[in-house]
């Protein structure tokens, strides 16, 4: 049987290199090198999707793979694919970089310069291992094979906004739909998902920050277990501690989440920092949310610009969210989608704070009433993001029926 080898590596000189080699060893499928960590990750899920059987035996991670540190990639595609074999080629082949290596979740590590039995070893070792997996994988349903939950990261232009309103209800319409949901909050500083659903708990994503490995299991003591369904991951409550939460943090914080549940929204807040940017890049949606006025969707084509200089996110990869929205404003949808290079979602947000402020003011934005026109707007969009199961499974849950969008503003005009 033959080995399916899929190469990452950024550096096109060792590109050349690792494939020469590869193509040399017996047996083996080497596909086309993948430049980026985005790419890979993006790929592998792909093939999951389709079957357990489309993904390839080994996986070859270059130390100088980017945006992502191999280590941390190598630990995220451990986690999320676990019956894929990792092999790192690096240059540090000493014994702690080795334990690193083995504690991230690679199955060998092939020192550089390559060397042709050494890398036909490791190849050979870590297909085994999978092919192994895989047979155990067959006869064990409830052992996670697949890609992991969908994550979404909501983003706002500029404060006020209505970036945490809408991460809670997209988060709300997702678990009363039959999803298993988390909500975690990364507005580090000032974040406020407690506050809207009056939580009141003294841990937060600040208790990750000394663990080194952070899986699903560790990741349970964090997380708060709200009555509406979703999982919270807090902010601190302390601002000036969100300092300490780094972008690595954040990348093993949200492959745990991933694994655990089907779908992870995260409120970044609307200031952006090495940690929330993580999120950002990893996230397989990434809303911005944005007002219909000069001011706000300015912010939103300098956000959109930040990510793309700092090679997080693209902006036709970017889907912007208009709040608060009129049918008689100036500032309409394909001015916004021309402004901001973005996608512009199907379902706008009608203005009306007064269907919020009293449970905004009680802290209970669960409570917020079905006939509103912005929960159903929101939960419609919930729906367009395919973050909810069918109306069907969903009325079964007893609080969801009623609520996708039956009066909900789309791109200008009111159903």
């Amino acid at each position: 049987m033959s080995t399916r080898i899929l190469p990452a590596v950024g550096d096109a000189d060792a590109a050349r290199s690792v494939t020469t080699l590869l193509s040399q060893l017996p047996d083996a499928e080497p596909a086309a090198p993948l430049g980026d960590s985005t790419s890979l990750l993006d790929t592998l899920a792909r093939l999951a999707a389709e079957s357990l059987d489309e993904l390839p035996e080994v996986v070859l991670v270059h130390e100088r793979i980017g945006p992502v540190p191999a280590l941390e990639l190598i630990r995220e595609v451990a986690l999320r694919f676990p019956a894929v074999g990792v092999v790192l080629v690096t240059s540090d082949a000493g014994p702690a970089h080795y334990s690193a290596a083995m504690d991230s979740g690679a199955r060998g590590l092939v020192a550089l310069p390559l060397s042709y039995e050494e890398l036909a070893q490791r190849v050979q070792a870590a297909a085994g291992w999978s092919v192994g997996v895989r047979r155990h994988l067959g006869t064990g349903p409830e052992v996670f094979t697949g890609p992991g939950g969908t994550v979404v990261a909501v983003t706002g232009a500029k404060g006020g906004v209505g970036t945490t309103v809408t991460a809670v209800q997209l988060a709300l319409a997702a678990a009363a739909s039959g999803h298993t949901v988390a909500l975690a909050d990364l507005d580090l500083q000032s974040g406020d998902v407690a506050s809207y659903l009056d939580v009141q708990f003294r841990r937060s994503i600040v208790d990750l920050t000394t663990i080194q490995d952070i899986s699903p299991r560790v990741l349970q003591d964090a997380l708060y277990n709200h009555d509406s369904g979703l999982a919270l991951l807090l902010a601190p409550g302390e601002g000036e501690r969100g300092e300490d939460v780094s972008d690595r943090v954040v990348r093993q914080t949200i492959s745990a989440l991933r694994h655990r549940f089907e779908v992870v929204i995260i409120d970044c807040g609307t200031h952006m920092n090495s940690a929330n940017a993580a999120a950002v890049e990893m996230a397989d949606r990434t809303l911005l949310i944005t007002t219909p006025d000069v001011i706000a969707v300015r912010a939103a084509k300098r956000m959109v610009r930040l990510w793309d200089r700092l090679q997080v996110r693209k902006a036709e990869e970017t889907i912007t969210v208009i709040n608060r929205f009129t049918r008689n404003t100036e500032i309409q949808p394909p001015l916004v989608e021309k402004i901001t290079a973005t996608k512009v979602a199907r379902i706008v947000i009608p203005a009306n704070f007064k269907e919020l402020q009293a449970v905004v003011d009680a802290g209970r934005l669960q409570d917020l009433e079905a006939k509103s026109t912005v929960k159903q707007a929101l939960w419609g969009l919930a729906g367009d993001l395919g973050l909810v199961k069918s109306a069907e499974a969903a009325s079964k849950q007893g609080r969801f029926k009623g609520d996708r969008g039956s009066v909900g503003t789309r791109r200008g005009r009111t159903k």
